[in-house]
């Protein structure tokens, strides 16, 4: 724990608070000990005149003077500061350690607490000399010798601290910029946020660094999201900051990492046309969200820039491209860019072999996926859990669930143990073909070796009872789930909320809402989707309309799968009146309608005896470059044969047939 001296009352009032994460005061008086030897024999200040001073003149003027701090430490780690309101009432001593340190130009203070703040162990006594330097007036730039210290504390994590100190004095651009730093290396994105917000209140420009720190921890948060990005980004724009290649670099791979692969593309076209180079990280990561996109064309195209331009790819390159070829089902290309990777000297990692292995297990060609495990062994690359994890994944989805015991024998047989995230997997392949005996069972094994489950292990199982109908044991799991010390997420909660309105058990989804927002958890675009759709199957429209309204009050944006569901349950009671005004709200957002909605649009129509508004919502698709599908057909001939119009129905089952 960092204790700070406490401040003068000449210049701040003295505060004693409990701090509320680590029980006892803050701002009491340290032992320094020993420490101040250490630190002030090495701090003869002509050794940091480049990393204090700010321009060649001040450099010049007092590039030959040197002064030893060692008796000013030395004092300040025996003496606590006095609380006189003037100087002249202190000790002689301590009057003429003030004199003799009046002549020491100011950037030479701020090398001395740049020294002091690389260490968080002596952060303390950088704190007793700021104060001591404003009690005896001999240094000016106090703001700068604030931030220096905000900036310390939040590199140390004392992001509480650093907020206290903050309040001893009006907040200035230096000070401002120095906490919204703290708080993004803290990974504290909302104070970041507010802080920001309200620097440009007060009329401020927040600096190009916080940006790039808020992005960061977007990224290391994997919180990133594009409309954040994207307002950022006309921050940036507003204030007329100039994007340096950092920013530039950050902001590429925040839009690669969010998936809006054509932003991250204009940022990197961006970053070459201002002469500035990106790095090949960046690179790596477009080309891994072009690759997400199924866009590996223009992730080759990528690719090759990257050589030509004289950089050798490494092995995290290949693996992006690699990991491109593998989600397109390009199983010849993977085997390619494998092979030019190993031609080129770059040996594959445990990544580039768990692509591989995906590869041929998404071909079913296990033997080939065996192999490529004995190729791991051999190239001393041992498999890990994770490998086998994805070949489970990929015979889940193929259908092919009974596959996992023969995994989990070969797993073994390597001498790998499963761990939580392959249990998971192995869990809900289980539940996804009904198999409950099975979860359960390996839910148990899974505890058994002391392997404790996580959200995903409970949110999958409750899931997968929720599903079968099965809700009095989907809330024994949400129960058990939370007397074994595991907290509900927000994906917990939208599960049952989705249970309780399937069992229009109202009062009880009113009070999981209430409960999640207590824990801090707020309800996000799943959360009112699934609220919308339970409340309309329900024929409860003032209430879906309620949160749709609500949702976007909180600024959310309604998504199509939400219009979608309220469509459906207007065409479900034969509403196609409140059908059609759903659909052109949605149009009204600026959300593209899909056939999910269309279709169910086209049974609105049907059930309220309306065939030639349900045929103009056909001739709407093609109009606009949608294809009617199998429930497009059908769905029209059902509203035809509604309305006895059986004539009409041989040319749509022709329709059908060229499905």
């Amino acid at each position: 724990m960092l204790l700070l001296p406490p401040p003068l009352s000449t210049r701040f009032p003295s505060i004693h608070l409990p701090s509320p994460v680590l029980g006892h005061q803050i701002f009491q008086r340290p032992l320094f000990a020993a420490m101040t030897t250490a630190i002030a024999t090495n701090l003869l200040c002509s050794k940091h005149l480049d990393a204090a001073a700010d321009d060649d003149d001040d450099l010049a003027s007092i590039r030959n003077r040197r002064y030893d701090f060692t008796p000013l430490l030395d004092f300040l780690s025996t003496t606590s500061n006095s609380d006189s309101t003037s100087p002249t009432t202190l000790d002689p001593a301590e009057l003429q350690l003030a004199e003799t340190y009046r002549a020491v130009p100011t950037p030479l203070w701020h090398s001395l607490l740049k020294s002091l703040c690389s260490s968080s162990s002596s952060i303390p006594i950088a704190y007793s000399v700021v104060t001591w330097l404003q009690k005896h007036n001999l240094c000016f730039s106090v703001e700068l010798l604030y931030s220096i210290l905000i900036h310390a504390l939040g590199r140390s994590e004392k992001l509480y601290e650093a907020f206290l100190l903050s309040q001893r004095q009006t907040l200035t651009p230096l000070t401002y910029n120095a906490l919204i730093g703290a708080c993004a290396r803290n990974d504290d994105l909302e104070k970041a946020l507010n802080l920001m917000a309200r620097m440009r209140r007060d009329g401020y420009q927040s600096d190009f660094m916080n940006y790039s720190l808020i992005i960061q921890s977007l990224i290391r948060g994997n919180k990133i999201d594009s409309a954040m990005l994207q307002k950022l980004y006309e921050e940036i724009e507003a204030d007329n900051i100039e994007l340096d290649a950092q920013l530039l670099n950050d902001i590429i791979v925040g839009f690669a990492k969010a998936g809006d692969v054509n932003r991250a593309l204009y940022f990197l076209a961006l970053i070459q046309g201002n002469g500035l180079s990106a790095k090949t990280a960046t690179v790596v990561e477009v080309i891994s969200a072009l690759g997400n996109s199924g866009r590996t064309e223009e992730a080759e195209a990528i690719f090759e820039e990257l050589k030509e331009g004289g950089l050798k790819p490494r092995t995290r390159a290949y693996n992006a491209l690699l990991k491109g070829y593998v989600k397109a089902g390009s199983l010849r290309d993977a085997e390619l860019i494998v092979s030019e990777m190993e031609r080129s000297g770059v040996s594959p990692d445990e990544q580039t072999y768990s692509l591989l292995i995906d590869a041929y297990a998404n071909e079913g060609r296990w033997e080939s996926a065996r192999i490529v495990l004995k190729e791991m062994e051999a190239s001393h690359v041992q498999p890990n859990s994770y490998v086998f994890s994805r070949i489970l994944a990929s015979y889940r989805d193929k259908g092919e669930w009974q596959r996992s015991f023969q995994v989990l024998k070969e797993m073994k047989n390597s001498g790998v143990q499963p761990d939580r995230h392959f249990y998971n997997v192995m869990i809900d392949a289980f539940g996804k073909y009904n198999c409950l005996d099975h979860a359960m069972a390996t839910f148990e094994r899974m505890r058994s070796e002391g392997i404790k489950p996580d959200t995903v292990t409970w949110n999958t199982l409750i899931d997968c009872h929720c599903k079968l109908g099965q809700h009095k044991k989907a809330q024994e799991l949400f129960d058990e789930m939370q007397e074994s010390g595991c907290s509900p997420c927000t994906t917990t909660y939208n599960i049952m909320i989705n249970s309780f309105g399937e069992q229009e058990r109202w009062e009880e989804v009113k009070s999981l809402l209430g409960k999640m927002q207590s824990h801090g958890l707020l309800p996000n675009v799943v959360t009112y989707t699934t609220l919308v759709d339970i409340y309309g199957q329900s024929g409860r429209f003032s209430e879906a309309i309620e949160c749709l309204e609500d949702m976007k009050s909180k600024g959310l944006k309604p998504s199509s799968t939400m219009y979608n569901a309220l469509i459906n349950a207007y065409a479900q009671r034969g509403l196609s009146e409140q059908a059609v005004h759903a659909f052109r709200v949605m149009r009204g957002d600026g959300l593209k309608p899909s056939i999910l909605a269309l279709n169910s649009l086209i049974n609105a129509f049907g059930e309220d005896r309306r065939d030639a508004e349900a045929f103009a919502v056909l001739q709407y698709m093609k109009e606009n470059d949608l294809k009617p599908d199998v429930i497009t057909y059908t769905t029209l001939m059902k509203a035809l044969i509604r309305v006895e119009k059986f004539d009409k129905t041989g040319k749509l089952e022709r329709c059908y047939d060229l499905l």
